[in-house]
Protein backbone atom coordinates (compact mmCIF):
# COMPACT_ATOMS: atom_id res chain seq x y z
CA UNK A 1 0.00 0.00 0.00
CA UNK A 2 1.38 2.97 -0.80
CA UNK A 3 0.62 6.46 0.82
CA UNK A 4 -0.52 9.75 -0.75
CA UNK A 5 2.19 12.25 -1.13
CA UNK A 6 2.73 14.39 1.23
CA UNK A 7 0.97 18.20 0.58
CA UNK A 8 1.69 21.69 2.57
CA UNK A 9 0.07 22.66 5.56
CA UNK A 10 -0.45 25.83 4.36
CA UNK A 11 -0.98 26.04 0.40
CA UNK A 12 -1.55 22.01 -0.12
CA UNK A 13 1.42 21.65 -2.79
CA UNK A 14 3.99 19.12 -2.61
CA UNK A 15 5.94 18.96 0.33
CA UNK A 16 10.15 19.86 0.06
CA UNK A 17 11.90 17.93 2.38
CA UNK A 18 14.24 20.65 3.12
CA UNK A 19 11.01 22.06 4.29
CA UNK A 20 8.73 19.72 5.83
CA UNK A 21 6.01 19.92 6.46
CA UNK A 22 5.70 23.02 4.45
CA UNK A 23 7.16 23.18 0.37
CA UNK A 24 8.92 26.00 0.58
CA UNK A 25 10.53 28.60 3.38
CA UNK A 26 7.78 31.48 2.41
CA UNK A 27 5.27 28.97 3.55
CA UNK A 28 7.19 28.12 6.67
CA UNK A 29 7.61 31.60 7.59
CA UNK A 30 3.75 32.30 7.18
CA UNK A 31 3.10 29.28 9.76
CA UNK A 32 5.50 30.93 12.18
CA UNK A 33 3.99 34.42 11.88
CA UNK A 34 0.63 33.13 12.14
CA UNK A 35 2.22 31.73 15.69
CA UNK A 36 3.87 34.81 17.01
CA UNK A 37 0.70 36.92 16.10
CA UNK A 38 -1.49 34.01 18.09
CA UNK A 39 -3.40 33.02 14.81
CA UNK A 40 -3.19 29.34 16.69
CA UNK A 41 -4.26 30.26 20.19
CA UNK A 42 -6.92 28.04 21.36
CA UNK A 43 -9.75 30.20 23.28
CA UNK A 44 -9.96 28.83 27.00
CA UNK A 45 -13.00 28.95 29.50
CA UNK A 46 -12.24 30.14 32.94
CA UNK A 47 -13.10 27.68 35.46
CA UNK A 48 -15.76 29.20 37.97
CA UNK A 49 -15.08 26.13 40.04
CA UNK A 50 -11.34 27.25 41.36
CA UNK A 51 -11.06 30.54 44.06
CA UNK A 52 -9.66 33.72 42.58
CA UNK A 53 -6.27 34.41 43.62
CA UNK A 54 -6.94 37.80 44.33
CA UNK A 55 -10.17 37.50 46.38
CA UNK A 56 -7.95 36.21 49.68
CA UNK A 57 -10.07 32.75 49.46
CA UNK A 58 -8.75 29.06 49.66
Amino acid sequence: MTRAPARCAICGKPVDPAYRPFCSRRCADVDLQRWLSGGYAIPAAEDESLPDEDSGEE
